[in-house]
């Protein structure tokens, strides 16, 4: 991804954020040269990978396969005691995020706002792979079964429930959708299954400085 795509969307995600009514965090729009004058008192933003990820899954199609997520709060095993995480995300219009489970998360996925987030689902078995078992899976708290490989739609303010081992891909349907992830520690670096072999991350071009930092990108801090 070139550095002024990730500019130009992280700019649009914080409109489309703000006008749902969804305020960020004050760091989420400190600049490179603010970040540059922070100490010890944002080590829990450096070490828990809060902020800003904007990912094509190396893939080079963000418009068809990405997604863009900031990190809220997190807790993170080697220095705190904080057990759970949440992240707000904005998925576009038919944007995909591909197949994966994690292997310790459980997560609840939010409609927030905005169109109808779509999501297919299926059971990993020992090796890994889809079956077409049907999932059991919980939406705002009601026991629902769904058929290996079948597709629920959320509406505004829905929400569904998510255990480990359970592959999912989702997408918006009817106009861009805000989506809340509540779930336990989140670690994007180990806790990723993707069902096919693809990176979690973008490679950056350096076309431009960068207006924002992603939550990979943070400098040491000023001692």
């Amino acid at each position: 991804m070139k550095r002024s795509e990730i500019n130009r969307y992280i700019r649009e995600a914080i409109q489309f954020f703000e006008s749902n009514h969804f305020y960020l965090p004050v760091w989420a729009r400190w600049s490179t040269a603010e970040w540059q004058s922070k100490g010890e008192e944002c080590d829990e933003i450096r070490q828990n990978n809060l902020g800003w990820d904007i990912t094509d899954f190396g893939k080079g199609r963000f418009a068809e396969e990405g997604l863009t997520l900031v990190t809220i709060r997190n807790g993170n095993l080697k220095y705190d005691n904080k057990p759970y995480c949440e992240k707000i995300m904005l998925v576009r219009e038919k944007q995909i995020t591909p197949i994966h489970f994690h292997w310790k998360k459980m997560e609840d996925i939010i409609n927030r706002g905005g169109g109808k987030l779509c999501i297919r689902l299926w059971k990993a078995d020992l090796q890994e792979e889809r079956t077409n078992e049907d999932c059991i899976v919980k939406i705002d708290g009601v026991k629902t079964r769904v058929p290996g490989g079948g597709t629920v739609c959320l509406e505004n303010g829905q929400s569904i429930c998510f255990e480990p081992y359970m592959y999912h891909t989702f997408w918006a349907e009817g106009g861009d959708c805000m989506v809340g992830e509540v779930s336990t520690v989140n670690d994007d670096a180990n806790d990723n299954r993707f069902f096919e072999p693809i990176g979690r991350f973008p490679a950056i071009e350096e076309d431009c400085p960068a207006e924002y930092l992603l939550c990979t990108e943070y400098p040491e801090k000023n001692n």
